[in-house]
């Protein structure tokens, strides 16, 4: 009797942890969210020194992974306004609390007097 016990109660357990395994894998196949930075800046130098280490530091702060930023290159159509920036975000709920959050809201007021922001995104697909 006491086998049979011993024998249900691991079944139960691997069960349990093979649920709980299941779940973390899909947790980590969701696609992460591209955000996409179009920004017109009107003061170069403001915009480089007083904004954007802020902005920088935010976006670490609440886990945004700075991806890449420039002028950016037309393919087709017309070509971006201004400085092109790519931040990739694990959930379009993270990248929301970075943009209402404290820390970016002030590097914003300041990134207002140096220039004029679009920000949109994408969500990625699974690999």
């Amino acid at each position: 009797m006491k086998d049979s016990f011993a024998v249900a109660a691991a079944l139960a357990a691997g069960i349990g942890i093979g649920s709980f395994g299941v779940h973390a894998l899909h947790a980590q196949s969701e696609p992460p969210v591209y955000m996409i930075e179009d920004n017109t800046v009107i003061d170069p130098a403001g915009f480089a020194k007083e904004f954007a280490p802020l902005a920088r530091e935010s976006l670490k702060t609440y886990g945004g992974q700075y991806l890449g930023g420039g002028s950016g290159v037309s393919v087709d159509g017309d070509p971006p306004k201004g400085r092109v920036v790519l931040v990739q975000w694990e959930s379009v709920r993270q990248m929301m609390k970075w943009r209402h959050s404290l820390e970016y809201n002030a590097a914003r007021t300041v990134g207002e007097r140096y220039g004029r922001f679009r920000i949109f995104a994408v969500d990625g697909v699974p690999q």
